[in-house]
């Protein structure tokens, strides 16, 4: 279903929105840019975005740009708990607001 080979399929959404995408790419790249937030931390921080939406791609793509910028092995391993763990947490209190009783 999903294959990063897909993603040469941006370039029909530039093609047909080029101003738009323009835009996005710019501010995408500036969000992941160096700043009070290291990089690394930037990475790792969409990493537990991408597990969360589920988007395979994104999460492949930060993981190895995490990497790159010096993500540990266990640090990788620790985003991952940790979205595991808030995935929880909501499940839990989106529970308490809806589907128990008074």
């Amino acid at each position: 279903m999903y294959e990063m080979k897909n993603l040469c399929k941006l370039k029909n959404l530039e093609a047909h929105s080029p101003e738009t995408m323009k835009a996005f790419v710019a501010f995408d790249k500036a969000a992941l840019a160096a700043g009070a937030i290291p990089i690394k931390y930037k990475e790792l921080m969409a990493i537990a975005v991408a597990l969360t939406t589920q988007c395979p791609d994104w999460i492949e793509i930060h993981s190895d740009n995490a990497r790159e910028d010096g993500a540990s092995e266990q640090e990788l391993s620790e985003v991952v708990i940790i979205t595991a763990a808030f995935r929880a947490v909501s499940a839990i209190t989106h529970g308490t607001q809806h589907c128990t009783g008074a």
